[in-house]
């Protein structure tokens, strides 16, 4: 038999967690996290966090180091030097806009999304059909319409990948109460930062919540790894730290970008985010030289050698 603390545990709340399949699953609950030492036991305080349009944030850019830019520069300092001075043109694609739409209706809600976006489009007189997304006739509709415009057939994907969000227990939870696209600005290891965060629930086993989407959720953490997207995290925690004192958890909420729209939530440990942040602080230091010396490597000065198949 059960004890007694967790049978009751069970039946009035819900696990931040659940590890492991079959029979070895194992629920995490709150209580569990709370006997080691450092945890968070306080709520995060939501009053820091700045609330401004994406455009007003993204101008602010060229002053503030944000996740992006420092990944860039992980990358290669030249790749971050020349696009600091606007000579990389950005490329936003229809992914990248699809992704942007289903954000702004997971997070902000339907009010958010019908003012943000146009769904719909002209109808072919001679076919009774829509014009296609690529067609003269469509572009001057969407002109009108002063604002992004979605097909219908992107409108009804995000419709289903939101309800498949909201449907997930742990997605549900972390998104039952917070604030979306939250601005948090600070200095952080000698450079003026900012991020914009998908979601930030102020509960203590909540936190940092980061929303994806996925061409299929098989391959996520791959995507985690190869997209570097602890490093992404790690930044954000740091600076909701600065700001708030606290060590936020973090969360992933994925979801896929076709049928079956599937949804995952996965918890980022603390010691992966702690050594993400370690390459993150050693990459804002060496970011400080360049600045100070005017030299802004590729990474690939060096002569490298090839010495297997």
């Amino acid at each position: 038999m059960e004890p007694q603390d967790k049978r009751s545990r069970s039946r009035f709340s819900s696990p931040l967690v659940r590890l492991g399949q079959g029979d070895h699953t194992r629920e995490i609950y709150l209580s569990d996290l709370s006997r080691h030492v450092g945890v968070v036991v306080k709520p995060l305080d939501l009053k820091s966090l700045i609330r401004e349009p994406a455009d007003v944030y993204h101008a602010k850019s060229k002053k503030n180091l944000s996740s992006h830019a420092l990944a860039d520069f992980r990358r290669c300092p030249a790749l971050y030097r020349k696009k600091q001075f606007g000579l990389i043109s950005k490329h936003d694609s229809a992914a990248f806009q699809l992704g942007r739409a289903a954000h702004t209706l997971i997070l902000e809600g339907r009010e958010r999304f019908e003012r943000e976006y146009a769904v719909g489009g002209p109808v072919n007189p001679k076919t009774g059909q829509p014009f296609g997304s690529n067609t003269k006739a469509f572009a001057q509709w969407a002109n009108h319409r002063g604002k992004p415009v979605l097909t219908d057939s992107d409108a009804a994907l995000i419709e289903q990948m939101a309800a498949s969000v909201h449907q997930h227990l742990f997605a549900r939870e972390l998104l039952c109460d917070g604030v979306a696209e939250g601005v948090v600005r600070c200095q952080c290891v000698g450079h003026a930062c900012q991020g914009r965060i998908d979601w930030i629930n102020p509960l203590p086993d909540r936190g940092i919540v980061d929303l994806k989407t996925c061409a299929t959720i098989d391959t996520f953490e791959h995507d985690f790894r190869t997209f570097e997207y602890a490093h992404q995290l790690a930044f954000y925690r740091a600076i909701v730290r600065c700001v708030t004192g606290i060590s936020a958890p973090v969360h992933i909420i994925a979801i896929e970008k076709r049928e079956p729209f599937r949804c995952g939530v996965w918890q980022v440990l603390s010691a992966v985010l702690d050594e993400a942040q370690r390459e993150n602080t050693e990459a804002m230091h060496e970011l400080a030289r360049c600045r100070e010396t005017g030299v802004w490597p590729t990474r690939f000065e060096s002569l490298r050698l090839i010495d297997h198949l």
